[in-house]
């Protein structure tokens, strides 16, 4: 059985419910994701894909399952109206989020757990930090202020939809296993969307205390037609981002699986 490893999150549990029986499944945060990756301890999972490049040559990328849009990139957020600047908050230094903040600077990061994020930035722990998932959509209620929204920067420069996330492969599982894997989330996908009913407890059941509203908010942005098939040159660009900001080399081995 191949082990398959994804977030908690509504999005991924939403999309890969009819999978997990299929595989010895690992949740994770996607930070802790993109390490086991680093590691090779997974034979498919979920990674930040500004990770993507630190195991370009282990494993390769399927067109299904990952996070993509307009609209749905991370939020710079503080506890009152500033400049960005001082101590950022980020969740995890391999994440997209991360790399897309260098787009506007420099700054002094504080790598943590992203849902301890929104706490740290109110208690003073840090000036400002970077919010994913959830936090879109709960740090106006918690009295934090949007500074920036790092989707709207990346679409303004590369004119294409924002890749967060994807699903990466052993390349040694070869393409017809890929394509056979693809196949299979983009079914789970479908069935999903068909029937929300047939995985709603197990959403609930790894969403922690996430409100009903706010994990309904979560799956219809980041479950989307992106989630069937990514783009594959925002993908690219995004990759090459992470190479000309020095944080992995630049590789030939080709980026998808098939």
């Amino acid at each position: 059985m191949l082990t398959l490893g994804i977030s908690p999150c509504p999005n991924d549990t939403f999309a890969f419910h009819a999978l997990v029986d299929r595989y010895g499944l690992v949740l994770d945060d996607v930070e802790a994701l993109n390490v086991r990756a680093e590691r090779g301890e997974l034979d498919v999972t979920k990674i930040s894909v500004a990770a993507y490049g630190r195991i370009r040559e282990r494993y390769a990328l399927l067109r299904a399952g990952g996070a993509a849009g307009f609209g749905v990139g991370p939020l710079l957020v503080a506890a009152t109206d500033r400049a960005p600047g001082g101590r950022i908050a980020i969740p995890g230094e391999r994440t997209t989020a991360a790399l897309l903040l260098r787009m506007l600077g420099a700054f002094e990061t504080v790598p943590m757990r992203f849902d301890l994020i929104e706490r740290a930035v109110l208690d003073g722990v840090v000036e400002c930090g970077l919010l994913i998932h959830e936090g879109r959509f709960t740090y106006a209620q918690k009295g934090l202020v949007k500074l920036a929204d790092l989707g709207e920067v990346w679409e303004a420069r590369m004119q294409c939809p924002l890749p967060l996330g994807a699903i990466a492969i052993r390349r040694e599982l070869g393409p017809d296993v890929a394509r056979e894997i693809d196949d299979e989330i983009r079914a789970s996908v479908r069935r999903a969307w068909s029937d929300p009913d047939g995985c709603a407890d197990f959403v609930r059941r790894h969403a922690q205390e996430m409100a009903s509203d706010v994990v309904a908010q979560h799956i219809a942005l980041y479950v989307n037609d992106y989630t069937l098939d990514l783009d594959p040159a925002a993908v690219e660009h995004l990759v090459s981002l992470g190479e000309q900001g020095g944080l992995y080399p630049a590789s030939t081995q080709p980026i998808f699986a098939y």
